[in-house]
Parts: structure tokens; C-alpha cells; sequence
């Protein structure tokens, strides 16, 4: 599909939006998603080239309580067993620190209470509770603050709680970006469902010439 005038990014009023890019899910450790850690390099290239033109980023994290009592029906058992993936306040919780500059730790306990973790200007961290990064979260009313109408997704992974968080974006009619070498996951079929829903595909090189260089579109 190609772009129109509704469905064509808009810079200016442009998000990043990372998904679960958290230090269970890397090569090695308890939670390991394939092909994440391989995305790390290009996705902190788009987190500096956010940061360097001041436009809002926002990391969505999972935090799974001890108990299970917050964790999908289908991990629900494994967690409350005892699986040691995204439990509050330890290492493999936070966010992977190759995206940072300097260390930052999750709040936990604030996040899980649905409130909005600011760790650096124009940054943010949610929780979701579920795989949507827009289901019982913060994440619209925070967008929507900024005037923004562009998401560029990328992370952590893309037969799950992205492809699912892309969705409800397209469902609040927010003009879509898939960074197709900044997302773990990706196949083929998903690529076009996602084209066939008004998501541009783009390299991460692609997005950083736009961020750089932006075309105002009407809005929407």
C-alpha cells in the first residue's frame, strides 16, 4: 500500500515507541527472544537521533509480580512457579542499558501503579499489563499531550506484543512506522499486514534522514 496524505509519516509530531526491549529478553538470559539483542545497535541509533532532534520517546515494559497475579494466563503458571523473567526490581527487568547514555533503573512499584516514569527529557517509560502497549496504560493520554500523530515502533517483538501495540495505534488512527531492521521478530506475511494497514516500512537510516529533514503533512 502505498502512502497517502492520511496515512504518510509526519515527523514533526513523530514518537518512538520501544517494546519490551528488556535485559530477560537478550541472548542468554531467562526470557531470551531471538534476534534481539541483534537489533540493539540500530535501535540505539534511533534513540540518539530522537533524543539529538528532541522528539518523545517512550520504552513500554512488562514487570511480572512474583505471584503471577499480573502475567498472561499463558505464562501465568510458569511465573508462579517460579520462572525468573521481568520480576520487579532486579537486573533483567530493566531496560537494556545499551539504550542509554547513562544507567537508569526502573520504578517499579510506579510504573505498576500506572503512573509515567520521566527518565530523561522527552522520555518515558509505561507499563503494560498485557501484550497492547495502549491496553489499561497511560500511553494515549501521553501522546496525545505532545501532538503526536507519527509512532515509529521498534523492539522487542514482532509477532507479539508489537504487532498487537501497531494494531491499536491504527486502531486510534495514529499514522504508522515499522523500523524493520529495529524489530526482532519480523517475517514476511507480517511485513505486508502491516503495509495493508498504513504502515510505512523503513531502515532505521531511513527514519533518521526523515527525523532530520521533515515533511509536514496536513493533519489527519
Amino acid at each position: 500500500m502505498n502512502a497517502d496524505v492520511f496515512c504518510a509519516p509526519d515527523h514533526s509530531h513523530s514518537a518512538l515507541v520501544t517494546i519490551d526491549v528488556q535485559t530477560d529478553t537478550l541472548d542468554g538470559q531467562p526470557l531470551e527472544i531471538p534476534g534481539t539483542s541483534q537489533i540493539l545497535p540500530r535501535l540505539r541509533e534511533l534513540t540518539r537521533a530522537f533524543r539529538e532532534v528532541g522528539r518523545t520517546i517512550v520504552h513500554v515494559v512488562r514487570i511480572y509480580r512474583l505471584d503471577g497475579s499480573n502475567v498472561d494466563l499463558c505464562r501465568r503458571q510458569e511465573v508462579s512457579q517460579g520462572a525468573p523473567w521481568l520480576n520487579p526490581d532486579t537486573a533483567g527487568v530493566q531496560l537494556a542499558p545499551e539504550l542509554f547514555e547513562l544507567p537508569i533503573r526502573l520504578d517499579c512499584k510506579s510504573l505498576l501503579a500506572g503512573r509515567v516514569q520521566e527518565v530523561g527529557p522527552e522520555e518515558y517509560v509505561i507499563y503494560k499489563p498485557r501484550w497492547g502497549a495502549f491496553f489499561q496504560t497511560p500511553l494515549e493520554q501521553l501522546l496525545r499531550s505532545r501532538n503526536i500523530n507519527t509512532l515509529v515502533f521498534a523492539g522487542c517483538n514482532f509477532p507479539n506484543c508489537s504487532r498487537t501495540s501497531i494494531y491499536e495505534a491504527s486502531e486510534r488512527d495514529f499514522r504508522l512506522v515499522l523500523a524493520t531492521d529495529a524489530i526482532s521478530g519480523l517475517y514476511d506475511r507480517g511485513a505486508k499486514e502491516m503495509q495493508n494497514i498504513g504502515a510505512q516500512l523503513q531502515l532505521t537510516s531511513e527514519i533518521i534522514v526523515a527525523l532530520r529533514r521533515p515533511v509536514l503533512t496536513p493533519p489527519s
